[in-house]
């Protein structure tokens, strides 16, 4: 079960409640502010709109898209805050993965003015990955699958997935946003503590 409260989880608790009104805002309320909050790369380059970097990130294109990745960010985000990194540092890393994620989807359609990308699935990938390195051994369940998978092995198997479905186009989903969110959770894993992140080979091979 997972645990968590203001005192421990402030920086875990605020993304969760502003990305859940900011989505809920643009999706029922207010359409044009959901525009223009849109990853869009062809105005990156053109228009200079960088803020967009960030708002893409705090809007989600259904309901579904919101509650599938706040109930991902929920079991991940609390324990890798409240255990391993602290509030601070975990509120860098969201952000900062936010950013670094989209930056290869710009480059790749920035001369395609059809292309807009939205939701925080980029930055809730560096999340679950940053998680993985600091706790390999852990299982993970996924939706229609009830056996528990090792996380170390989840980790290799995602990754797989995500440059494959990039390939092919799977979807009408950034899997290149996911991907590269995940490296950036493993890199800032490593820079932030190396040497709890490099216990994931002994914790692996002594498993």
């Amino acid at each position: 079960m997972t645990e968590f409260s203001w005192q421990v989880n402030p920086g875990s608790i605020s993304i969760l409640i502003i990305t859940v009104l900011i989505s809920l805002y643009g999706l029922f309320l207010n359409h044009h502010f959901l525009d223009e909050c849109l990853l869009h790369p062809y105005s990156i380059f053109r228009k200079s709109k960088y803020y967009t970097l960030i708002t893409s990130g705090f809007v989600h294109a259904n309901m579904g898209h919101l509650i599938f990745n706040m109930i991902t960010f929920f079991f991940f985000a609390f324990t890798l805050e409240r255990v391993y990194i602290g509030t601070t540092s975990f509120v860098l890393l969201y952000l900062i993965s936010m950013v670094l994620s989209d930056i290869p989807t710009i480059i790749k359609n920035r001369n395609n003015p059809s292309y807009y990308s939205l939701g925080a699935s980029g930055a809730i990938s560096a999340v679950l990955f940053c998680w993985i390195v600091y706790s390999p051994l852990s299982k993970i369940s996924m939706m229609f699958i009830p056996i528990g998978i090792h996380a170390f092995i989840f980790g290799p198997l995602y990754l797989v997935y995500c440059t494959v479905a990039s390939k092919q186009s799977f979807g009408n989903i950034n899997h290149d946003a996911h991907f590269y969110g995940a490296i950036t959770g493993i890199v800032f894993a490593f820079i932030l503590n190396y040497q709890e992140a490099s216990q994931i080979f002994y914790k692996i091979l002594n498993m």
